[in-house]
């Protein structure tokens, strides 16, 4: 038995070594694990075994077996296998630990302290590491390690804001010009970076197409980040349509890179901003998936979480908003975003003073960011109406009290609440700094020194401001002092005299000497072109061509304006010299004093009126046994009125029709006219 194990043993190891040469990794564990059987510690055995779980992507077991057996396995023996089984199970802290406590530093070591340092974000270690991997090593990796060294310049580019330095690194792969595209849109060269991305996919379908197994499905698959990267260039350049249609066709191919996915939706959230509400909560699960944490930087993750908590804040979910932005804020106490999301949930609810109170605590705990805080509070006081209070605040922003753009503002806004004094003294405050800087700049210099652009533009500025709202005599000091700086400004001077000639007429005149008189200015205006310009108020007519009479006249009378005769109004018909016109004629009929409103007729007024059967004060008339045409009744006795009326009557046969005798006259004129040719 004892002569039949170390034959067995021999048979198993012969069997591990074929089986690790054809790659099948799970055969060779069951011989290894046989192995053990016969002698559970053998050092080569239990590495082995490591190896083989690794290879298989049981990196949990593999780092079970090592620390479980520790005295045999020892930091020297199996230091690399520890340390990459802790990097792929991202305790990353663990495994720079691993890496650093071995007493000798590999090539293989070296290669994935270099990952370790990238995922841990030091960038600057990284690139120094593999700086020195590239210059002492010669292997089939090279093109692998220059790709990771172009890498860390993109991410310093992106995230440090770092301008990267030329490495040389020739672009040959589409891993290459990826990384160079992503560089150069951390400088914000946008157009260069589309371009490299072309060329990216160009070599990338080049290079997978000579393969004859990748399937379009996969060069596709693969072109995803590349599409990705190009869609974020557009987003940032405006074309948000175009952007949208591309992050939208790589979500249909469904690639199985969890960080690729999350990026894009998190893109699609921010574009959709507060439309499209519902399409943003689809894509928030996929910033959700498990492992993005691992795959995306910390300033990605962070970007992620904010826009979670916008949406919320868009859904009206105040609560779920406010529990992300405290969480966020508790991450990082010194970020300006979560306090401004808290703020704008605040407004958003009514509670302005809560708001403006929240924004002051946070200034006053964190005085560098205290500016911008203090913007934003300005503008919800100017929201509520509280001019003069945003001023307050925008005034005690010390290290923008100076700036144009600053004093271009609270002079505005003083204005619009007509307090000039105080929008004087934001222009003088303004001035003295930059006497203060240049006084400074120009210690111990005696020598005259001009006045900077600014500081000049801010007096001509306040001069004018001062002219405007009546502040003669201020302006004149400011004034003089443009003139000083520059004496052969006549534009300056010109001002000047028309300042003192309101208070200091005598002043105005002395000055008025240093003018240039008309004949040293030589302007060369175009009269013509002048009058005939766009913004001429008058535009000199073009005489037309003179012909025959016309021009001799002119010749003999010169330029002779003809008067228009004014045609006389037309009278009305009815209209009498010697009777004064109505003065109330152009009001309307309703709206005169003597209008009594229309008179209306009996008849109308009577007839359908009354009760149903009801006989009317006019019926009579309407009864057409009383009509002329009917025959006479017989009369009452002792009534004289119907006496009179039968003794006139005439009978009907001895009645003639309405209209006979016109209708025998019209016959008659008929009979004379047709007689001329018959008769």
């Amino acid at each position: 038995a004892a002569a039949a194990g170390p034959a067995a043993a021999a048979g198993l190891w012969s069997e591990v070594n074929r089986c690790g040469q054809n790659g099948d990794f799970a055969r060779a564990l069951k011989s290894v694990n046989k192995i053990l059987q016969i002698n559970k510690d053998d050092v080569t055995a239990l590495q082995c075994k490591v190896v083989c779980l690794i290879q298989n992507g049981n990196f949990k077991e593999a780092l079970s077996i090592i620390n479980t057996h520790t005295k045999v396995l020892t930091s020297d023996i199996i230091a690399f296998e520890k340390a990459y089984c802790e990097y792929r199970l991202n305790r990353i802290e663990s495994a720079l630990k691993t890496i650093q406590s071995a007493s000798e530093q590999t090539d293989k070591l070296k290669e994935l302290y270099g990952q370790v340092l990238y995922r841990l974000e030091r960038y600057d270690d990284c690139l120094a590491a593999y700086r020195d991997l590239i210059r002492n090593s010669q292997d089939e990796y090279e093109e692998e390690r220059k790709t990771n060294l172009s890498a860390v310049v993109a991410a310093q580019s992106t995230w440090e804001k770092v301008v990267p330095e030329d490495l040389g690194l020739r672009e040959a792969t589409y891993e290459l010009c990826y990384n160079s595209a992503c560089a150069l849109i951390g400088q914000g060269k946008l157009n260069e970076a589309m371009k490299k991305l072309q060329k990216a996919e160009e070599l990338c379908r080049q290079s997978l197409s000579e393969d004859s197994d990748v399937t379009e499905e996969d060069i596709e698959a693969e072109l995803a980040i590349i599409h990705g990267q190009m869609a974020y260039i557009m987003q940032l350049q405006g074309r948000t349509e175009d952007a949208l249609q591309l992050y939208n066709q790589i979500i249909k191919l469904k690639p199985t890179d969890v960080g690729l996915l999350a990026v894009i939706a998190n893109n699609i959230i921010t574009i959709n901003k507060d439309q499209n509400v519902f399409d943003s909560k689809k894509k928030v699960k996929l910033t959700n998936a498990e492992g993005v944490e691992h795959k995306l930087s910390k300033k990605q993750l962070q970007a992620i979480e904010f826009n979670k908590a916008l949406l919320a804040m868009y859904t009206n979910q105040a609560d779920q908003c406010r529990k992300l932005s405290a969480s966020l804020q508790s991450q990082s106490p010194e970020h300006l975003l979560p306090v401004l999301i808290q703020a704008a949930q605040l407004c958003r609810e009514k509670q302005h003073a809560k708001a403006v109170g929240l924004l002051q605590d946070f200034a006053d705990q964190h005085p560098a960011n205290a500016a911008e805080i203090k913007l934003t509070m300005a503008q919800l006081k100017i929201a509520q109406g509280s001019v003069t209070k945003a001023c307050m605040i925008l005034r005690s922003i010390e290290e923008l009290q100076h700036k144009p753009g600053m004093v271009s503002a609270l002079v505005t806004m003083y204005s619009h609440e007509e307090d000039i004094d105080s929008a004087i003294e934001v222009f003088t405050q303004a001035i003295q700094w930059y006497q203060q800087f240049q006084a400074r700049t120009n210690y111990g210099c005696c020598v005259f020194q001009p006045k900077s652009p600014v500081h000049l533009s801010l007096i001509r500025e306040a001069a004018n401001f001062k002219l405007k709202h009546g502040r003669k005599k201020e302006a004149i000091s400011d004034l003089e002092e443009l003139w000083k700086q520059n004496p052969k400004d006549v534009h300056t001077l010109a001002q000047l005299i028309s300042a003192y000639s309101l208070v200091d007429p005598e002043k105005a005149k002395v000055l008025s000497k240093h003018l240039p008189s008309s004949d040293t200015m030589s302007l060369k205006v175009d009269v013509d072109a002048l009058e005939n310009s766009h913004g001429a108020t008058y535009v000199r007519k073009k005489a037309g061509k003179l012909t025959g009479d016309n021009q001799q006249k002119e010749q003999g009378q010169g330029e002779v304006k003809k008067k228009k005769k004014k045609k006389k109004g037309k009278l009305p018909k009815n209209y009498d010299p010697k009777v004064t016109p109505d003065p109330e004629r152009w009001l309307p009929m309703r709206e005169r004093s003597y209008y009594r409103g229309r008179k209306k007729g009996k008849k109308k007024e009577q007839v359908g009126k009354g009760t149903q059967g009801s006989t009317t004060a006019g019926s009579s008339e309407l009864d057409a046994s009383r009509t002329a045409s009917s025959p006479p009744t017989s009369p009452r006795p002792g009534s004289a009125a119907a006496v009179s009326a039968t003794s006139n009557v005439i009978p009907p046969r001895h009645q003639k029709p309405a209209g006979a005798a016109a209708t025998k006259k019209k016959q008659q004129q008929k009979k004379k006219k047709g007689s001329k040719g018959g008769w």
